[in-house]
């Protein structure tokens, strides 16, 4: 069967796995510690929380790749789109964003339900190169072991499902074209995320059949 029509498992996580998930992140968090969270997409331009600081910054070992089913948020069951993920290999430069220690018991739920709403993301703290120094950021990284995971499409495929797919916010083309737009502004440079941009931006490439 073709990727541009999966049919794989598909579950949101209840409120006591998000809880057990995000309480096994914070395990060794002091309360009351400023925390420093690493964004590569959406959370470019849409953080959804109050920051002190802001801070480009580049993440070592993982690059920004459309490799994940979105089958709510940017998609259905039926017709599933594709969001971003960060899948092993390479670098991504992206932005850390600084949050006040007291206001983590407040924003992290919300975070967690936004990110961890099945369980494809793996939370982890990574050293995160910044111009004014290093910084330990926690890092929403691709579980390739997920069944949401998809390896690197051929472009014509991923423009296809791109461009028909849509779900509670939106379609999946205002989402990608959301990003480039934020990563230019920011004056992050993504070869591949501008050249499929261009692309969306262009007459529709035809459906595969399959």
């Amino acid at each position: 069967m073709s990727s541009a029509s999966p049919v794989i498992p598909f579950r949101l996580w209840t409120p006591e796995e998000r809880r057990a998930s995000l309480d096994d992140a914070l395990k060794h968090w002091r309360q009351g510690e400023d925390v420093w969270v690493y964004g590569y997409g959406s959370l470019i331009w849409r953080p959804d929380f109050d920051y002190r600081e802001r801070r480009l910054a580049t993440l070592r070992g993982h690059h920004r790749a459309l490799c994940l089913w979105s089958r709510v948020n940017r998609g259905t069951p039926e017709c599933p789109g594709l969001v971003f993920g960060l899948d092993r290999g390479g670098s991504c430069r992206g932005v850390v964003y600084r949050l006040a220690g007291h206001a983590v018991p407040d924003y992290f739920p919300a975070l967690w339900e936004r990110e961890m709403s099945t369980g494809a993301y793996l939370p982890r703290w990574i050293t995160c190169v910044t111009d004014d120094g290093p910084v330990n950021a926690l890092v929403f990284i691709m579980n390739r072991d997920n069944p949401a995971y998809i390896r690197a499409l051929p472009e014509a495929e991923l423009l296809a499902i791109v461009r028909r797919a849509s779900g509670r916010y939106g379609r999946c083309t205002e989402y990608v074209m959301q990003t480039a737009r934020a990563l230019r502004a920011a004056g992050i440079h993504d070869a591949r995320l501008d050249r499929i941009a261009r692309r969306l931006e262009e007459q529709a490439d035809p459906v595969p059949d399959n």
